[in-house]
């Protein structure tokens, strides 16, 4: 059995959705970075792109930790990981503290702090209101007395009475210290768009976020709150986790490309790691700034993103979109997630405009008002296909706002949906040849065939490879 592990810790988690948890989270890894202090940063759930933030505040890639997908074992295996020992370590929640995959709350923030033995400080929207903020927060205390509810911080107060009034209701009524308590700044500091926040590559007002950050931390009491996650009980780790693909030893290793840029930038840190562990030499490419991939390519990967948003210049990139189409032909294998589906299809549709893409897949690509698939999905290999074997259950989420157009028949796919939309008629992972598209998003903690299925596609390639190249020479 592993030796107890004791990083300091603490989870910053709301009543709801907006609550301010994620501007307070970076307002304290801001603050604690930029100092010099040793801070790591995880996100509660599969959001890529309050990870994406998380990660520009702490200047230290962010984990996701999701229990559904991972499972609890593997997402506490996961912190304790990443965790660092030597400073403060910071769990975003997602939505409200108790809101999870059910009635029981079964998944929720609570439920993750309460496997991390980690401690809770609750970030609560207070405009308008006053005892009623005391209501809220003992009732949170008396709905699960095992949660570590460790203090309040209060966002959008309305001036110092406001702020003396709520932060007195709540301390009489819960005994939980008030530990901060930021003024409503008029606006929303961080943009919303059709999938959530603006990302930080596409935040053109980032360069004025520091000092902003900068004036929400010097309303936190960070000593306390500091002194809070350092009361966190040891740890003891699980007794094991999900393996990662073994090197073959082979001293050619294969070349995977991963397209990654404002367009392209939804990737799970420990996706990229697998493969590298696994072997893999990964060349990371543009789709706007780069011309035509690498020839010698063994395997591509294109992750999620905003694809749309960029679609003109994507389009506009032929050299690229003429490579990747070739790279197709030429049976590359090719896996694409969300944005990459995208990519790969005849044109991407978007406000009025159609921008032609690499057209890989005989399909276009609509983007509509609504959301056409959002949350977890659970579905299973059915077909042949260049990744995974046949009845392989795969646990992902999904969050797309495009449908898919065909004018020939639908392609076909290798996955029954069981949980969630996919595709198109509960199906999902579009295949054609060594391509697989999928709007479903994996991560290779809670799916582990995907890393060693992209590794066996990308050796087998490098093997073809090689042998052509030894005829060639003859």
């Amino acid at each position: 059995m592993s030796a107890p592990h004791n990083p300091s810790r603490l989870v910053i988690a709301g009543l709801a959705g907006d609550s301010g948890k994620s501007i307070v989270s970076l307002a304290v890894l801001r603050r604690l970075s930029s100092t010099g202090s040793f801070v790591r940063a995880f996100k509660k759930g599969p959001d890529y792109i309050d990870s994406a933030w998380l990660s520009w505040a702490s200047q230290q890639p962010a984990r996701n930790l999701d229990t559904w997908m991972m499972g609890f074992d593997r997402a506490a295996l996961s912190f304790q990981r990443h965790a660092t020992a030597d400073g403060l370590n910071l769990i975003e929640g997602n939505r409200g503290v108790f809101d999870g995959s059910d009635a029981a709350g079964t998944h929720s923030t609570a439920e993750l702090a309460k496997a991390l033995q980690a401690p809770v400080l609750l970030v609560v929207n207070v405009a308008k209101m006053t005892r009623t903020a005391g209501a809220l927060v003992l009732g949170c205390l008396r709905l699960d007395p095992a949660l570590n509810l460790a203090g309040v911080i209060l966002n959008r107060v309305h001036g110092l009475r406001h702020e003396a009034v709520v932060r007195a209701s709540i301390e009489a009524a819960t005994g939980l210290p008030v530990v901060g308590a930021v003024p409503s700044f008029g606006a929303d500091i961080l943009p919303d768009r059709h999938l959530g926040l603006v990302t930080p590559s596409d935040f053109k007002g980032i360069d004025r976020l520091p000092e902003i950050l900068e004036k929400v931390a010097g309303n936190l009491d960070m000593d306390l709150i500091l002194s809070i996650a350092a009361q966190a009980p040891l740890l003891l780790p699980p007794a094991s986790g999900p393996s990662l693909p073994l090197s073959s030893g082979s001293s050619h290793a294969p070349r995977i490309v991963v397209l990654r840029d404002a367009a392209f930038n939804f990737y799970y840190p420990e996706n990229l790691e697998a493969l590298a562990a696994g072997g893999a030499e990964l060349v990371f490419h543009s789709s706007m700034e780069d011309g035509a991939l690498p020839a010698a390519a063994d395997a591509i990967y294109i992750g999620g993103g905003f694809p749309e948003v960029h679609a003109a210049r994507i389009s506009a990139n032929n050299s690229f979109l003429n490579s990747l189409a070739a790279a197709a032909t030429r049976n590359v294998p090719i896996y694409a997630e969300c944005g990459g589906l995208m990519l790969l299809s005849r044109s991407i549709e978007w406000g009025g405009k159609q921008h032609p893409m690499a057209g890989v897949l005989p399909i276009d690509v609509t983007l509509e008002d609504t959301h056409q698939g959002h949350g977890y999905v659970e579905m299973i290999v059915t077909e042949p296909n260049p990744f995974f074997p046949q009845d392989t259950l795969l646990r992902g989420h999904e969050f797309h706002y495009s449908s898919i157009e065909t004018k020939t028949g639908r392609p076909t796919t290798a996955c029954a949906v069981r949980r969630g939309t996919g595709a198109f008629d509960k199906r999902d992972g579009l295949i054609l040849n060594n391509v697989w598209a999928s709007y479903t998003h994996l991560h290779a903690s809670s799916s582990p065939e995907w890393a060693e299925g992209m590794m066996l596609a990308a050796r087998r390639h490098l093997s073809g490879r090689n042998v052509s190249a030894q005829r060639s020479s003859l």
